[in-house]
């Protein structure tokens, strides 16, 4: 594979991100102003649920094809209409009003977001050796905690100064900056493993892998954790009566704690094994969501919010490093790809089961049955990080 050196390379990855910033500040906004629009427009929790299970319907399905795609002629055509089906999706509420539109948002966002995020983790992998890695991709992650910082703090402003129009308009304009830079050849990126072309396997072979299959496993857990958390606030934060503007200063709490700890991270891979960080994030997920439901004060939630994003910020970039590390020569972008399915099947499952149930038993039900699955989760790699350290 052809790979830039030096500073060309460090100039695509700081362009890579910039552009992720405004993507993923688009779909953390978006998410956040069809919540509250669907509420606004009477919608409850199961229907908010619906919507939010929208954003990972179509990558659920797609996300392993979009993979094999990446690897097949690189990482360009993802990364432009993945930007380009962003600035479409978030227009359309704009355009046309009601439910209807809000839902075809959700589908559209989430499928474009999905194709571009893919391309970039694999474009990010690939910048990097073994040694730098685990650096490329906390840098990725610290830009995305930003702009998820960002994205559900101007949504709740905006929303509240300006309405609704004007956020989507928003969210709108940001993903069509990255459309123009990408068109304009920037940034410079490896070019597709040829050489691997006629050794591809089957994705069975994929789960195989005894060390892919754990790490996929754990992920699939903090993933469900993390998309848990953008859903239950805004539902939870309304049946409570708070503010757009507190339900955004929640979530983006939550954003500013994976920042901190993100940008920590080189320091903390020194003194921690990537088993480890991943065990620490279980268990403190597990402890929040028991805790959460316990609380209806603002500060003391935007204080279990930063906890929570403390646990999870880290575990990301240190799972992407796990996977690349492991994955096939040729077949990253696969790897990432299912991944990203598995993911995204959760967070499809995630918001129906906790609309279904919360609208019938309540939030706490859910929270304390996540909660507890969650610290599971954490005994169980805790014993495979033993076993592996032994």
């Amino acid at each position: 594979m052809s790979v830039p050196h030096g500073k060309a390379r460090e100039r695509a990855l700081y362009t890579l991100i910039a552009l992720g910033i405004a993507n993923h500040t688009a779909l953390t906004g978006t998410r956040v102003s069809v919540s509250l629009a669907a509420l606004d427009q009477g919608a409850g929790a199961a229907v908010v649920g619906t919507l939010m299970s929208l954003y990972a319907l179509l990558p659920m399905f797609s996300a392993l094809a979009v993979g094999r795609w990446s690897d097949r002629i690189g990482f360009r055509p993802p990364l432009l209409m993945g930007s380009l089906g962003l600035a479409i999706g978030a227009a359309l509420p704009c355009i046309v009003p009601g439910l209807p539109a809000l839902f075809l948002s959700a589908a559209i966002v989430g499928l474009a977001f999905m194709t571009f995020q893919l391309s970039a983790q694999h474009a990010t992998g690939e910048l990097a050796d073994a040694s730098t890695r685990a650096t490329n991709f906390s840098l990725l992650a610290v830009g995305y905690s930003t702009s998820g910082f960002l994205g559900p703090l101007s949504a709740g402003l905006v929303i509240d100064h300006g309405g609704f129009t004007i956020a989507f308009a928003l969210f709108t304009a940001l993903p069509l900056v990255s459309v123009v830079v990408l068109m304009r050849g920037r940034p410079r990126l490896p070019k597709p493993h040829r050489e691997h072309e006629a050794s591809r396997g089957d994705v069975r072979d994929l789960l195989a892998h005894r060390a892919l299959r754990r790490v996929l496993a754990i992920n699939v857990l903090l993933a469900a954790a993390w998309d848990l958390h953008t859903i239950f606030v805004p539902v939870y934060g309304a049946r409570i009566g708070l503010s757009a503007s507190a339900i955004g200063s929640i979530l983006s709490a939550f954003s500013a704690a994976t920042f901190v700890v993100r940008a920590a991270m080189p320091k903390i891979s020194r003194r921690l094994r990537e088993e480890q960080v991943l065990t620490i994030a279980l268990f403190i997920a597990g402890a929040v969501y028991l805790v959460f439901p316990l609380v209806q004060a603002a500060p003391v939630l935007t204080a279990l919010s930063f906890c929570l994003g403390l646990g999870l910020g880290g575990s990301q970039p240190m799972t992407m490093s796990l996977l690349h590390a492991h994955a096939p020569a040729g077949r990253a972008g696969e790897v990432v790809g299912l991944r990203m399915s598995l993911v995204q099947t959760s967070a499809a499952a995630v918001p129906l089961v906790f609309g279904a149930v919360g609208a019938t038993f309540g939030v706490a039900p859910v929270l304390w049955s996540v909660g507890a699955i969650l610290t599971g989760g954490g005994y169980y790699s805790k014993r495979s990080s033993s076993r592996k350290g032994g």
